[in-house]
C-alpha cells in the first residue's frame, strides 16, 4: 500500500502545474459526484423499495381477504405468487410471520429480485412474492444515468481546471522565462503583468509575484550600472594621472628603482586600460569591424606579433585556411589575452592550435578550477594559488569581446593535464 501511495505520489510530482490541478480538481469532483451519487442511489432505493412493500401488503390483504371468503388462495394478478407456507419463504419472515406480525422481505441483489409479504393464518403462514424485475432494470438504468453523469462532471472539471491553470502557469511561465533572462544579463526584461496589485479588489498572487521579480530586476539594474559607471568614472579619472606619471616615469635616469616604478606604472596603465575595457563591453557599445580573414594566417600573424615563446600550429596547412568573418583587432585582442593567461597561470609550453574555425590555446599547468569552469570567469579573481595572481580581467575581456563578434570561448581541461581554451568563430 505505501509503495502505491509513493507511486502515485512521484506520478503526480511529475506532473506540471496544469496537470496538477486539473487532477486534483477531477479527484475531487470525482469524490463530490461519488458521494452524491450514494445519497441519490440510497434515496432512489428506498422510494422503489418503500413502493414494493406497500404494494405487496395490500396484495397480501387481498389474498387474505379472498381466502377467509372462499378457503382459497387466489394468485390474482399476473406474475404474483400467492402461497399458503410457501416452501421458499425466506426463513426469517416465516419466524416473525409465526411469531403473530405481518412483514414483508424485500432483496434487491437476488438473481431474481423480489419482495415477500407474510402473515399468519391460523397455524399456517399466508405470504405473497411480487418480483421485481422491471424494479432492478430501473434502478440499474438509473445508476447508469448517475455513473454516466458523475463522468461527464469530471471531465468537464478537468478540463476547466486545465484550462484555468493553464493561464496561471501560462503567467508563471513567462516569470521563470524573465528571471532566467536577467540571470543572464538581460536587465532590462521585465514580466509587465497586465493586472498589477492593487488594479482590482481580492489579491492576485501571479500579480504580486510578476511586481516583485520587476522590482527586483529594477533595483538589480540600478546598481549594476551604478557600478558600471562608478567603474568607467574611476578608470578615467586615473588614465590622466597615470600618463603624467608614466611620462614622469621615463625622465627619471636609468637604475634599479626607476625600473621598479615604470614596471609599477605600466601594471597601473594596463589595469586602467583593461577596466576601461570591461566598462566599454559592459554598457554594449562596442561595435565589431566585421570582415572575411584566413583564420590559419591571421592567427600565426597574431602570434607572432605577441613576442611570447609560443607553439603555433597549423592542422590543416596552408591549402585547408578555414574563411572566418571577424573583427582581426577584436580577435587578436582574445587571442592575446588566452596566452598572457596561459603563460601567467600555467606551464609552458603554450600552444596555439588552428583546425578549421576553432583556434585552441592549452598550457601544461594545473588546469582551470572547477569554479571557473562551471560559472565562467569573474573579475578580480583568478582561481585557485596554483594558477598565480591577476586582476582576473583577462578571461572576462576575452569572453567580452567574443561576444562582440559573434565567437564562443569555451574552457576545458585536458585529460593529460593543463588547461584548454577554444575560441569558436563564425565561418564567412
Amino acid at each position: 500500500m505505501r509503495t502505491l501511495v509513493e507511486r502515485a505520489r512521484a506520478t503526480l510530482n511529475s506532473l506540471g502545474l496544469r496537470w496538477k490541478i486539473a487532477a486534483l480538481l477531477a479527484l475531487g469532483c470525482a469524490v463530490v459526484a461519488v458521494a452524491i451519487g450514494v445519497l441519490v442511489h440510497q434515496a432512489r432505493l428506498e422510494q422503489v423499495s418503500a413502493g414494493a412493500r406497500s404494494g405487496a401488503t395490500a396484495q397480501l390483504v387481498r389474498v387474505r381477504q379472498l381466502y377467509e371468503l372462499t378457503g382459497q388462495v387466489d394468485t390474482g394478478d399476473e406474475g404474483m405468487d400467492a402461497a399458503l407456507d410457501a416452501p421458499d419463504l425466506p426463513a426469517s419472515l416465516r419466524s416473525a410471520a409465526l411469531d403473530g406480525r405481518r412483514t414483508t422481505y424485500l432483496d434487491m441483489s437476488a438473481d431474481k429480485p423480489a419482495v415477500w409479504a407474510a402473515r399468519p393464518v391460523g397455524d399456517h403462514v399466508l405470504s405473497v412474492r411480487e418480483p421485481l424485475t422491471e424494479q432492478a432494470a430501473e434502478m440499474a438504468e438509473f445508476d447508469r444515468q448517475l455513473l454516466a453523469s458523475g463522468a461527464v462532471v469530471v471531465i468537464l472539471a478537468a478540463l476547466g481546471g486545465a484550462a484555468l491553470a493553464s493561464r496561471l502557469s501560462r503567467e508563471l511561465r513567462t516569470a521563470a522565462a524573465t528571471a532566467r533572462r536577467i540571470s543572464e544579463g538581460e536587465l532590462d526584461a521585465r514580466i509587465d503583468h497586465p493586472r498589477p496589485p492593487g488594479s482590482r479588489p481580492g489579491k492576485d498572487e501571479v500579480a504580486e509575484l510578476a511586481t516583485a521579480v520587476d522590482t527586483m530586476a529594477a533595483s538589480l539594474q540600478q546598481r549594476i550600472e551604478a557600478e558600471q559607471r562608478f567603474t568607467a568614472d574611476v578608470a578615467h579619472e586615473l588614465r590622466t594621472p597615470l600618463t603624467g606619471l608614466h611620462t614622469a616615469a621615463e625622465l627619471l635616469p636609468q637604475s634599479r628603482p626607476t625600473e621598479l616604478v615604470r614596471d609599477r606604472v605600466l601594471a597601473l596603465r594596463t589595469l586602467t586600460e583593461d577596466l576601461l575595457e570591461v566598462a566599454r563591453l559592459d554598457a554594449e557599445v562596442e561595435r565589431p569591424d566585421l570582415d572575411a580573414h584566413p583564420l590559419g594566417s591571421l592567427a600565426e600573424g597574431i602570434v607572432q606579433r605577441s613576442g611570447c615563446p609560443v607553439r603555433f600550429v597549423a592542422a590543416g596547412g596552408p591549402d585547408d585556411d578555414a574563411l572566418v568573418r571577424t573583427d582581426a583587432r577584436r580577435l587578436e585582442r582574445i587571442i592575446a589575452n588566452l596566452v598572457a593567461n596561459a603563460r601567467r597561470h600555467g606551464a609552458d609550453p603554450v600552444d596555439v592550435r588552428v583546425a578549421g574555425p576553432v583556434v585552441t590555446v592549452s598550457d601544461h599547468g594545473p588546469g582551470f578550477p572547477e569554479h571557473l569552469l562551471k560559472d565562467g570567469p569573474q573579475r578580480f579573481q583568478t582561481g585557485t594559488t596554483e594558477r598565480g595572481h591577476g586582476t582576473g580581467l583577462g578571461l572576462t575581456i576575452a569572453f567580452g569581446q567574443a561576444q562582440v563578434i559573434g565567437a564562443r570561448v569555451e574552457l576545458r581541461n585536458a585529460e593529460s593535464g593543463g588547461a584548454v581554451a577554444e575560441v569558436h568563430l563564425p565561418q564567412a
